[in-house]
């Protein structure tokens, strides 16, 4: 759906797990698991059984992956996203509004320093709203899409595609208590088998309530504080105010209009490679949390390497064996010189083998 959509789904390190997908060992619907002595397999499995909650609230996400802290771009109200946005995500702090009242009717407010970014889904209706530069898109999804998020992530996504990276090679712990924004949550640790990982752990806390992701926290290898989480701060059941889904553009407003309908789109992956339209997709060498993910030359890996992106990459890559790579604690991306972009969670050694 967009043509850089694979550039957070590479970069950020709590959607590694979604890139690298693996087969879905729990995600049959479920009910919510309160007052029981539950499985790892019953709290993940409890997941789906969220998809239609209803509620509101505050999260926080932080990044401490060793990257020096960068501004956010101008752009990024475009759902095709922006380089300079999706690493300002990756380096500070960030907070955030969600408001749920079903799989198609979401509002999610970023809040930036003077300026916020808002992306509202009514059915089949999305329009994104970039206050620091007036610009607003309204795209017509296909019946059954995801909504697009340009870049960040809900506890519930991240979630989700920690839980669809479950493979042999990783080992799930015994379900634990803890209290998530006022929420009494089971946590579940995923632990990789893999010693070539840079990914030491991913701590999944689901409401006991309503089966919700309320926060995911990954550790590096060998690390003991976070080097990612997002969470909700504060959260509130029930249906948010109609009002909140409806959205006309300000007077003035710089607005762009794209018709998606018509267009081919993956379920699962809606923000996509499924339905990518005149690029190519991606593939995958290896498995689990060693796998490699590549994009071959072309429209997408092309982002990557316009005068903007470049020069803002430049300032966090080092020249490598055949282009230039960034390692940061919990994943690598390789941009070679011939045009492709490989990522994963393993070190640049890894990439640029995968590369020849």
């Amino acid at each position: 759906m967009q043509k850089s959509a694979w550039l957070p789904a590479v970069i950020a390190p709590v959607v590694v797990a979604g890139a690298i997908a693996a087969p879905v060992i729990a995600n049959a619907a479920a009910d919510p698991v309160a007052g029981s002595d539950p499985t790892a397999a019953d709290v993940l499995a409890s997941i789906a059984a969220s998809r239609d909650a209803q509620y509101s609230g505050t999260l926080a996400q932080t990044s401490d992956l060793g990257l020096p802290e960068l501004p956010s771009g101008s752009g990024g109200s475009d759902l095709e996203g922006d380089a300079s946005d999706v690493l300002g995500l990756l380096t500070a702090s960030h907070t955030a509004r969600l408001y749920v009242d079903s799989p198609d009717k979401q509002r999610f407010q970023l809040t930036k320093q003077l300026a916020e970014q808002d992306v509202v889904r009514n059915g089949d209706d999305v329009w994104t709203w970039d206050s620091e530069d007036r610009s607003a898109v309204h795209v017509t999804l296909p019946d059954g899409a995801d909504t697009p998020v340009s870049g960040a992530t809900t506890p519930a996504e991240a979630a989700q595609r920690a839980v669809d990276a479950i493979t042999p090679s990783t080992r799930v712990s015994d379900p634990t208590t803890v209290r998530v924004a006022g929420h009494d949550a089971w946590q579940v640790t995923l632990t990789p088998r893999s010693d070539d990982t840079l990914v030491g752990t991913v701590r999944l806390a689901v409401d006991q309530q309503t089966g919700l992701p309320l926060r995911v926290t990954v550790t590096a290898a060998g690390k003991d504080e976070p080097a990612f989480q997002v969470g909700f701060t504060s959260l509130d059941y029930g249906a948010p105010a109609a009002r909140l889904f409806d959205f006309t553009p300000p007077s003035g407003a710089d607005v762009t209009t794209k018709d998606l309908s018509d267009a081919g789109h993956d379920r699962q992956g809606g923000r996509g490679h499924g339905g990518e339209r005149g690029g190519v997709e991606p593939t995958v060498t290896g498995s689990g949390w060693d796998a490699v993910v590549e994009l071959p030359a072309g429209d997408s890996a092309r982002t990557l390497r316009d005068t903007e992106t470049t020069a803002l990459l430049d300032q966090v890559t080092k020249p490598v064996d055949g282009g230039r790579a960034v390692q940061t604690s919990l994943v690598s991306v390789y941009l070679t010189d011939d045009g492709r972009v490989l990522a994963g969670a393993v070190p640049v050694a890894t990439l640029v083998a995968a590369a020849k």
